[in-house]
């Protein structure tokens, strides 16, 4: 009989207005598993890939019919190339990239208390009042499938560039919500944080 090592990861993000304090979203998401574990290995064996990159928004997740009713599709964690449903913007959270012109508010912070068998990995986007671009004044709109009314986020991984020079990304989580509008009066704030445990004590023969 031997021990062995289980791994679960989880993730959980708040979105919230920075200036009032207003929380918009408060909830878990989904890990697409196979990606997620491609990807701890990758950055375990120093492949330079797999690293966590962007922090995406679409709007392709949920509609809402003349009632006020929300019909939720399910998160794409299945199949290597899966993605939002709709992208529609995406900032880059890798605060050590130069291509990152925000460093100090699109981040990643890891966290770990000694003697806990966790690690955190807290990352922060903000969409100030200016972006994205394009988007409307205020925050009264009614076109619920306008590019920057978001309900679906995704944490996207670095696996390199192709011929071309863009960045191949995957994704790692997916979470879907009701809509949210992002517009020029209002910062929005998301801290999304992946938690990785170890399951010990787990008995193999």
């Amino acid at each position: 009989m031997k021990n062995t090592i289980g791994l679960d990861v989880i993730g959980f993000l708040k979105i919230y207005n920075p200036q009032t304090g207003e929380v918009f979203l408060n909830k878990k998401n989904a890990i697409h598993y196979e990606n997620m574990s491609d990807a701890l290995a990758l950055t375990l064996s120093n492949r330079g890939t797999g690293t966590i990159y962007q922090m995406a928004f679409g709007n392709g997740a949920a509609s809402v019919d003349a009632t006020g009713i929300i019909t939720y599709l399910p998160p794409n964690v299945t199949g290597q190339n899966a993605n939002l449903y709709n992208q529609t913007y995406a900032k880059i959270v890798d605060d050590t990239l130069i291509s990152n012109n925000s460093p100090s508010t699109n981040k990643m912070i890891v966290s770990h208390e000694a003697g806990k068998i966790y690690t955190d990995v807290l990352i922060q986007c903000l969409l100030d009042y200016g972006e994205p671009g394009g988007q409307d004044a205020f925050d009264n709109g009614t076109n619920l499938e306008s590019s920057f009314v978001f309900d679906e986020i995704g944490i996207l991984a670095n696996y390199g560039t192709d011929t071309e020079g863009n960045v191949i990304t995957k994704l790692l989580t997916h979470v879907i919500f009701h809509p949210i509008q992002k517009s020029l009066n209002r910062q929005i704030q998301i801290d999304y944080t992946i938690r990785i445990q170890t399951l010990t004590n787990m008995l193999t023969i």
